[in-house]
């Protein structure tokens, strides 16, 4: 179903693409252009509505398995770019060179098969002086999610606040 979904997405993105191209295109006055307007429209209601059933359904017997959520979420270094970002804001390091040290990180880590939070501070400082203890802060994937505090962020706080705001709407929308 999530793959249907995200093709339907793409589908959808290329009606509004093709809407706002004949839109844009409009002379002055009314034109038969507008006749091009409804088949993107109504196809992009239909998939939508596809989109939406099919998620429902594949949500609605979901099972949540925490454990391997949280396995997953801290595979594939997914904190690289904490680390890059570190390396900036902390030891003013330019993003160019971050990215290469983090880069540096990164084959250390899969050449000895862990992730980067596995690594010794010896380990990071050999491969760049600058990083410091306070490094290993922003490299569990814990921190790098409640790090992303900016609107639409995954910080805890943000997805309780949305939460709480979208079940606010819905509860309106079925009354």
């Amino acid at each position: 179903a999530a793959e249907l979904i995200r093709a339907k997405i793409g589908r959808i993105h290329g009606a509004l693409s093709t809407l706002t191209i004949v839109m844009k295109g409009l002379p002055l006055a009314y034109s038969k252009d507008m006749q091009e307007d409804k088949e993107p429209t109504f196809d992009a209601f239909d998939s939508l509505l596809l989109a939406l059933a099919a998620m429902t359904g594949m949500v609605s017997d979901m099972k949540v398995k925490r454990d391997e959520m949280k396995k997953a979420a801290g595979s594939g270094f997914s904190t690289a770019t904490d680390l890059a970002d570190y390396l900036v804001r902390e030891a003013n390091v330019p993003f160019r060179d971050a990215h290469h040290i983090t880069g540096a990180a990164v084959a250390l880590a899969e050449k000895k098969g862990t992730e980067l939070d596995q690594l010794t501070i010896e380990e990071l400082k050999g491969i760049d002086s600058r990083i410091e203890e306070s490094v290993f802060g922003v490299l569990s994937v814990e921190n790098s999610v409640k790090s992303r505090t900016s609107y639409g962020g995954t910080s805890p706080a943000n997805v309780l606040q949305q939460a709480a705001r979208w079940r606010k709407v819905l509860e309106g929308a079925s009354q």
